[in-house]
């Protein structure tokens, strides 16, 4: 992240008097995705993992239907315990356990939950199962809650009698210590075969008392948020791995034993005890918007075998059918067909459903276009009040990007949706993006993005890319960060915004960045002059520049012949192999050449001048992916790599790196790196200009323009309910700025402000404990406010007395 030199006192002009321009009331939500044990394990607060019986080696390959499950023969006992399918407790839900016991101490089985199941003293837990007496007298069922050990238990009941024919039996149990790694047992009262399903302890401490409901502290975590919206359930999550795995949100609702269980993109499980009609109430219950996204017809592009695969014709209408049923779902009276499944679960009044998003990060293909125009122009005739959310494809740029665009201008789309997982410097450098959006296009919805990072340079950088949006409120209809959750062990991906395992929950530096914005969100964006703000100091120039040779994950290669020299003359062979200087990875001498695998080793200064060539010759010996090449260019800021055979081997593309972030410059090129061939690698840095030539064919041409940083960042906002006037700063340079605030209307008078204030170091890392700073709360008094290096301050003023009489109103042209 650039710093800026000492400023002079900077000033900042607020026009309060000035009619403004709307800000969108939904303008900073929340996204849950099921994505690091988000859900099952996680949100849903469901103590028994793999409940039903339905882990698979899909799920993952070392699961089956009894993972997470023993059996237990204890003090003489003895049985058995398997799997059967042949008369399920419903189609949807086809395995179940049978256990049997062959002794009159009864044999059992027990559950480890995920990663232990957490119980403290005092409480209670419901403890349920569905069970039918296949034969013999074990007519009872004992449910303990047990230490790992199984030495002591720390409560029980009886669940029965049981009888010939699958029924539900209930119980509760009260907790006599705490015990964050607990243990649920179920045994037999006599000898005798039982079969079981849907076996599960709840707590009956759910946010909001909320049966079948939500973890209390994860949800009030994201309730704290104080979230406009929540988008749900993904994400990747919705469109799935192949057509079999769209979620389908029809199969969530309803009793739990009737909605079908699927396998997890991210590489586990959906029991969707977590379902639509809990989204949609947990949406209810922190007052936000629910905006649920639906396949646009299509699976996932980067789906194994298919790639982007579109439902066959003869199901579109089905389909289709499906998406306005959920309108209908939503919205519809108590005596519609699909509003009575709602009212029937206890929600008759209406959930109020305004946006729905069609489709996800989707490549746009004809395909695509096809199916999610049918599904458009079908609620656009029969819910023209549905505000429909289209996408953007994977990135901010791009050809899907543009292609995005223009699909969405030319369905007159309301919004769509982008997304941007980015360093902290992309975030500075690209924060007046949306100054000069066309007003006429469709808003954006900025479902998904973040910094790549969970320190404090990543979360100033999030805190000045928010203003930008705040400052374009009338264009940037809706943002969320992403991902929301994640828990320990069990992380797919990296950063998030709030960390747990089973007994805390830690909210990060992003958390905190977020909820400020969130807490102190306008109706009205108001004209600010800024004079005096520091600015970004200029690149060095560099004439010495690095490169570094290497392979991709668990990959193993040779390099040799590598030769440097300026672009278009005579290259020389480089400094022999023993001369590089190697950091990590695993790397030897072989002949001439240089064999190995990791990040491989560097040479420093390589070569001089702005405008320089290297080239190596390179073969894969083995492993998952390909090569990476690492070198700087014309400035010292200015890092690329070239990773050949990245993505499982699947692509092939140039990266600039900043903050240790790579983000991708220009197309990924849709080809691998094959084994035992050797490949002619070159690369030209030439001024601002990148050029990547794989055995001569010119792969990659790159012109670097990157516009200047803005380091130093003010929005101002009305919130006419409050009548407050709401500054935000995001100082992210090492210095301390004194500001100087000046609020039209009020002068001559001591104005006074609330204040808050983020101040981290840049290098500060927060995920899996306490964050490493919190926000500060005191009052301002005057109007002259020292700006800490590297923060994020918010100040509220009473504007009341600045308005003065019939004043105008926010400019409507757009208004919300």
């Amino acid at each position: 992240m650039p710093d800026a030199n000492p400023p002079v006192e900077t000033v900042v002009e607020v026009d309060t008097r000035a009619p403004g321009t709307a800000i969108s009331p939904d303008l900073f939500g929340a996204f849950f995705e099921d994505l690091n044990y988000a859900a099952d394990g996680g949100l849903y607060a469901e103590l028994v993992q793999n409940r039903s019986f339905e882990y698979s080696p899909a799920d993952r390959p070392e699961w089956h239907s009894l993972t997470a499950w023993e059996l237990l023969e204890r003090h003489g006992a003895a049985g058995s315990l398997t799997v059967a399918t042949d008369d399920p407790l419903h189609p949807a839900n086809p395995h179940y356990a049978v256990l049997t016991s062959t002794t009159i101490a009864g044999a059992g089985l027990r559950n480890e939950g995920f990663d232990g199941i957490p119980v403290r003293a005092g409480e209670a837990y419901d403890v349920s199962l569905f069970a039918r007496l296949a034969e013999g007298a074990a007519g009872r069922l004992v449910a303990r809650i047990e230490s790992r050990d199984g030495e002591r238990v720390h409560g029980q009941a009886e669940l029965g009698p049981l009888d010939g024919s699958w029924r539900r039996r209930a119980a509760v149990i009260t907790s006599e210590v705490t015990d964050p790694e607990a243990r649920l047992t179920l045994t037999a009262t006599g000898p005798g075969t039982i079969h079981l399903d849907l076996v599960s302890l709840f707590p009956q401490n759910t946010f909001k008392g909320r049966p079948n409901g939500l973890r209390a502290d994860l949800a009030q975590a994201i309730a704290d948020l104080k979230p406009k919206f929540l988008r749900f359930p993904g994400g990747c999550l919705a469109h799935g791995q192949g057509l079999g795995n769209m979620y389908r949100w029809s199969e969530t609702v309803g009793p739990l034993h009737e909605r079908r269980q699927q396998f997890n993109i991210w590489h586990y499980h959906q029991s969707m005890g977590l379902g639509y009609y809990e989204y949609f109430q947990f949406c209810e219950d922190i007052g936000a918007k629910p905006v649920p996204v639906v396949p646009a017809g299509v699976c996932c592009q980067n789906s194994d075998v298919t790639g982007q695969a579109g439902l066959p014709d003869e199901e579109m209408d089905a389909y289709v059918a499906e998406v306005l049923a959920l309108v209908e779902w939503a919205n519809g009276p108590a005596d519609s067909p699909w509003g009575a499944l709602r009212a029937a679960a206890g929600h008759p009044e209406p959930f109020g459903l305004e946006y729905l998003g069609v489709g996800n990060e989707d490549t746009i293909t004809d395909t695509f276009r096809d199916r999610f125009s049918r599904i458009h122009d079908a609620l656009r005739e029969h819910h023209p009040e549905i505000t429909v959310i289209g996408t953007l494809g994977p990135a901010t740029s791009g050809e899907d990007w543009e292609k995005g665009w223009a699909f969405a201008r030319e369905r007159n789309l309301p919004v769509v949706d982008e997304h941007a997982y980015k360093s902290p410097q992309w975030l500075l450098e690209n924060s007046r993006r949306f100054d000069t959006m066309d007003r006429h296009d469709p808003h954006l919805y900025i479902g998904e993005y973040g910094s790549w990072c969970n320190d404090g340079r990543g979360a100033l950088a999030e805190a000045l890319y928010m203003i930008g949006m705040e400052r374009n409120g009338d264009i940037v209809r809706m943002a969320s960060y992403a991902p929301l959750l994640a828990k320990h062990g069990h992380t797919q991906w990296l950063p998030d915004l709030i960390y747990f395992d089973n007994t805390h929950v830690w909210t990060t530096l992003n958390y905190h960045v977020q909820q400020m914005h969130s807490l102190n969100s306008g109706d009205t964006a108001l004209p600010v002059t800024v004079t005096g703000a520091p600015e970004a100091p200029a690149a060095r120039p560099r004439d010495r520049h690095d490169i570094r040779i290497g392979t991709g994950s668990d990959t193993r290669a040779e390099f040799t012949d590598v030769l440097c020299g300026p672009v278009g003359g005579e290259p020389v062979p480089a400094p022999e192999f023993r001369n590089w200087r190697t950091e990590s990875g695993t790397w030897r001498l072989t002949g001439g050449a240089l064999a190995g695998s990791g990040a491989g080793p560097l040479l420093r200064d390589a070569v001089r001048g702005t405008s320089y060539a290297f080239s190596v010759r390179a073969r894969k010996t083995d492993g998952a992916e390909g090569f990476v090449l690492r070198f700087t260019g014309m400035t010292s800021e200015r890092r690329y790599q070239w990773r050949l055979g990245g993505w499982d081997n699947r692509a092939t593309w140039l990266q600039r790196v900043d903050d240790g972030v790579a983000d991708d410059l220009g197309e990924r090129v849709l080809e691998g790196v094959e084994s035992g061939r050797w490949y002619y690698l070159r690369v030209e840095v030439d001024g601002l200009r990148v050029r990547c030539f794989r055995d001569g064919e010119l792969l990659h041409d790159v012109e670097d323009v990157r516009p200047d940083p803005e380091v130093f960042a003010v929005s101002a906002v009305r919130d006419s309910d409050a009548g407050d006037v709401i500054v935000k700063i995001a100082n992210t340079t090492s210095h301390s700025v004194p500001v100087r605030l000046r609020m039209s209307g009020a002068e001559g008078v001591e104005t006074g402000y609330d204040r808050t204030t983020l101040t981290v170091a840049p290098d500060a890392a927060s995920r899996f404990g306490p964050a490493p700073a919190a926000p500060v709360h005191d009052r301002l008094i005057g109007t002259v406010c020292a700006v800490p290096p590297c923060s994020f301050t918010v100040l509220r003023t009473d504007a009341r007395h600045s308005m003065r009489a019939g004043a105008e109103t926010p400019d409507q042209e757009r208004a919300w």
